[in-house]
């Protein structure tokens, strides 16, 4: 089968189009052939391995000391099951899937097996490949934070770095839950969040929103790219502060909120949630946004775009 090797880490560049063996399904998995995938921050992230000192060695024993150790990126799929393993009673050949791999990767492939028991969901015909393969990564994780962010009608959001997969969905579900949403991000993406629902919009590239006299009941901080100290100074009392980025969550560790409220961790990828964003995706009280469509034969193409900072939304790769 064709897929995408990381031949080690580094640029764009160490990614190769190579023919690899394809897998072959276990007694307790399903082979599904990849008819669609996502191009995230996060495999860009992982292919050049740019981590927090604290997290450098654990993770690169786990993950492979010179070159990933699952060599085939990718974290989000859609596709159809062809074969099931021996143990397999829940799906059958022909049926239409969609989810996340999470660290299992391997994504950027033709054909991925999984754990039948592994959560991903049945992929509704409503539901375009290329929709379905970026539909997850951002929308559990949104669901997530907005959840554990405990939002009330009438409340306050700033979402910092809204213009990404994750951004995106919580701009919208944060004006479900009758909350007013400013969202933060490059100039060039805030006519999109105006039209995703975003009340207010701000280019950090021009206005530092934390010098602002403007107080929120919630920030929402997916690019973790803003001082700790000023955002929690711009909370109302009893904010809550919602962390997802990973190297950020260990510089503030430990530090002084007072009475406001910092929430860290990372998002559970749960059936009820699977069912949940598909809820939402059909009586389109949310959209997908994806910005751009790449092939698998233009990977390299598409890391060199996604790294320019500019993706609006999300990325598809149809395979």
């Amino acid at each position: 089968m064709r897929a995408i090797v990381c031949t080690r880490y580094g640029p764009p560049e160490v990614l190769e189009l190579r023919d690899v063996p394809q897998p072959v399904a276990k007694p307790d998995q399903v082979l599904i052939k990849i008819h669609a995938s996502s191009l995230t921050a996060g495999d860009c992230e992982m292919r050049r391995f740019q981590i927090h000192p604290l997290f450098w060695l654990p993770l690169r024993l786990a993950m492979g000391i010179r070159k990933p150790r699952v060599g085939i990126l990718g974290q989000e799929f859609s596709g159809e099951i062809v074969s099931v393993g021996a143990k397999v009673n829940e799906y059958k050949p022909g049926d239409q899937v969609f989810g996340c791999t999470d660290f299992h990767l391997s994504a950027h492939a033709e054909y991925k097996c999984l754990k039948a028991s592994y959560p991903f969901a049945r992929r509704p015909a409503w539901l375009s490949h290329n929709e379905a393969a970026t539909a997850c990564v951002g929308g559990l994780n949104a669901i997530c934070f907005i959840r554990k962010a405990n939002l009330k009608p009438g409340e306050s959001i700033l979402i910092n770095g809204a213009g990404g997969s994750i951004g995106t969905f919580a701009v919208q579900l944060a004006k479900l839950a009758g909350a007013t949403v400013t969202a933060v991000d490059r100039g060039e993406k805030l006519t999109m969040l105006r039209e995703i629902g975003a009340d207010f919009v701000i280019d950090y590239q021009r206005d530092d929103f934390s010098k602002q006299d403007n107080r929120y009941d919630v920030i929402l901080d997916i690019s973790g790219k803003s001082s700790y100290t000023k955002c929690i100074r711009s909370l109302n009392e009893r904010g809550r502060y919602v962390l997802t980025n990973m190297e950020l969550m260990y510089r503030i560790r430990g530090l002084f909120a007072g009475s406001k409220q910092v929430i860290l961790g990372l998002a559970p990828y749960l059936r009820e949630d699977y069912a949940y964003l598909i809820q939402l995706l059909e009586s389109k009280q949310v959209k997908i946004v994806i910005d751009k469509v790449f092939s698998l034969e233009q990977m390299v193409e598409a890391h060199r775009y996604v790294e320019t900072g500019r993706k609006a939304g999300n990325v598809a790769i149809e395979i």
